[in-house]
Parts: structure tokens; sequence; C-alpha cells
């Protein structure tokens, strides 16, 4: 009885540890961006990403190292995919440099805020609830892949119903989505690791979903809250 205690009590502390080590490299991920669009913006680095050319280069970088990390997370090692998270971080950070100069800081601050809150909550009632959310990830993603089409459509007719349409039904989605992957990181956990590396890289996965969604619901909410600069 006493031995099934102490390994509940331990299986029950590797749990904790993993989920706070999700959010822990969630957090320094948004950081990095963070810090990095500061810096350009302070540097006057910002006026030469306004190049289409770079700007399409560092959004085909983005993209194939989300795609590369997903794919050979299980053939890398733990500080390899570490790296692949940060770098993205960073090219990000480069990438959304530019919103500062379409919005007021203040109003972007505001949006920071509010999708913290809202990410915060979300994350609590994936983690917390006890229904089943897992149904409710392939309705998002089937959402999301039309979300995705949408919006290259409407790069075409630039219709100012099909925008909004965009904005609201990608926040519902994203809003979504952080609850499913917070019950899916919690499941992760719950489900026991071979090692510590793969516990390791488990969290850097879990990182990447979380950071993917907490960036694209910010930029959505950016377009309701969001003022323009004069």
């Amino acid at each position: 009885m006493q031995r099934s205690t102490v390994y509940q009590i331990d299986r029950a502390t590797v749990q904790t540890e993993f989920i706070r080590r999700v959010y822990n490299w969630m957090a320094l991920g948004l950081a990095v961006t963070a810090i990095t669009a500061l810096f350009v913006l302070n540097s006057g680095l910002i006026y030469s990403l306004l190049n289409p050319i770079v700007m399409l280069l560092l959004v085909v970088a983005e993209l194939g190292i989300v795609v590369a990390l997903s794919a050979a997370i299980g053939r890398i090692q733990s500080s390899t995919a570490l790296f692949m998270f940060f770098a993205y971080s960073f090219l990000n950070g480069l990438t959304l440099s530019t919103i500062f100069l379409v919005y007021t800081k203040a109003s972007i601050a505001n949006t920071f805020f509010v999708t913290a809150g809202t990410f915060a909550a979300m994350s609590i009632y994936g983690y917390t609830t006890r229904r089943d959310l897992t149904s409710m990830g392939s309705f998002l993603m089937m959402g999301l892949i039309g979300i995705i089409i949408a919006s290259f459509v409407n790069l075409l007719f630039r219709s100012p119903a099909i925008y909004w349409l965009i904005t609201y039904g990608g926040i519902a989605i994203f809003v979504g989505l952080t609850a499913y992957d917070a019950q899916a990181i919690k499941q992760m956990a719950y489900a026991g690791f071979a090692g510590s590396e793969e516990e390791r890289k488990g969290a850097i996965i879990g990182a990447l979903r979380l950071y993917l969604d907490f960036i694209n619901l910010f930029l959505l909410l950016l377009r309701i809250f969001g003022r323009r600069s004069d």
C-alpha cells in the first residue's frame, strides 16, 4: 500500500512537471517573439522587412520549420527540436514586428492582455473539464482549413464581409483549439513516457501547439481591438 502511494505521488509529480515544462517553453517562445519584434522596431530594421521578397522568405522559412519539426520530432534530439522551436519564435518576431507600423502600441498591448486572459481561461477549461474534447478536434481542424482557404480566396475579392467572417470564425476556432490542446497535453502527461528524452520532445511539441494557438488568437483579436496608427 505504501509503495502504491509513493508510486502515485511520483507519477503525479512527473505529470505536473511535464505540464509546467510545456507552458514554460511556450512562455519563453512568446518572450523571444516579443523581444525580437521590439528590437527590430526600435533599431529601425523594421523598414527592411517591408520588402515583399524578404517577407515571403521569412514566411516560407517559418512554415518550413513548423512542418519539419512536426514531421521529424520522433527522429531528432530534444535539443535540436528546442532550437527549431526558438528559431521559429525568432522568425515570427521578425514578421510580427510589422504590426507596430499598422496599430498603436497601446492597442497592441491591450490586445495582448485580452488574448492572455482568454487563453488562460480556455486552458484551465481544457485542463479541468471532464468532457472529452477529442471529437471537437477534428471539427476544429476542418474549420481551420476552411478559414485558410477563405483567406486565400479573399485575397482576390477583398470582401469586408468575408474578412469579418474569417476574423470571428477564426477566433472561435482558436479559442476551441486552446481548450482542445490543453486537454491533449494533459492526456499526454497522464500517458507516461518511455524516457526523459521522449518527455522533453513531447513538451516542445505541446509548447509549439499552444504557441500557435496564442499567436493566431492574438492576431485575430487585434483586427477587432487594434487601433490604427495615424
